[in-house]
């Protein structure tokens, strides 16, 4: 007698090799995706750190970013030293005051002691020109902390005389928000101080 479940086990036999071919397929995907991810992390975890000075491992993104911050920390100390010193009866206010901009109090109570030894008073009665000629300045990083050493040369200009000095500042270097343009590099001199200052003779 014929009936319309005489196909029944072929139709369940249909199902489950499809769902088997599913579930295989499905298995082998994952597998792929775990291996190329394994893969890819392999690669990444190779390629993506430098070894320190000390044999510790750094991230090469920390690595950039800590070279970039340095070529900034640079440009910074660089900008505030020609503001700072490389003044005339013409500039100085204008200078000074941009000056200000990139450090905190101590560079302002530097400005205000100056300002009350009468050096500023000195360079319009007399018509100083005071020149930077060089800034070397080093960076030094501990525990996140960033301290900094510069060596500027600089001459003052008395018309007939021209004297040459060498001064050596040190100061730490914090980040703050980039205000353009008065301070495009988004940092601030604490701590500033003025160790020494000596003048420099020259050989006949």
């Amino acid at each position: 007698m014929k009936t319309p479940y005489k196909n029944i086990y072929a139709v369940l036999r249909i199902n489950r090799f499809i769902v088997l071919a599913v579930i295989i397929c499905s298995s082998l995907s994952s597998f792929f995706a775990v291996w190329m991810a394994y893969n890819i992390n392999k690669k990444a975890l190779n390629n993506a750190f430098a070894i320190n000075t000390d044999g510790s491992i750094i991230p090469l993104k920390l690595v950039t970013q800590k070279e970039n911050y340095k070529v900034e920390a640079l440009a910074h100390l660089q900008l505030f030293h020609n503001y700072f010193y490389n003044i005339d009866a013409s500039n100085y206010e204008k200078n000074l005051e941009k000056a200000l901009w990139l450090g905190n109090s101590s560079v302002d109570n530097l400005y205000r002691q100056k300002k009350a030894d009468g050096v500023y008073n000195r360079l319009l009665q007399y018509s100083l020109v005071q020149k930077v000629l060089s800034i070397d300045s080093q960076i030094e990083e501990k525990h996140g902390a960033y301290s900094f050493r510069t060596v500027a040369v600089f001459e003052i200009n008395r018309g007939s005389i021209v004297d040459t000095y060498e001064m050596v500042s040190t100061g730490n270097l914090i980040s703050v928000d980039r205000n353009f343009p008065n301070n495009p590099h988004g940092l601030l001199i604490t701590n500033y101080f003025e160790n020494t200052l000596k003048k420099i003779s020259h050989e006949n």
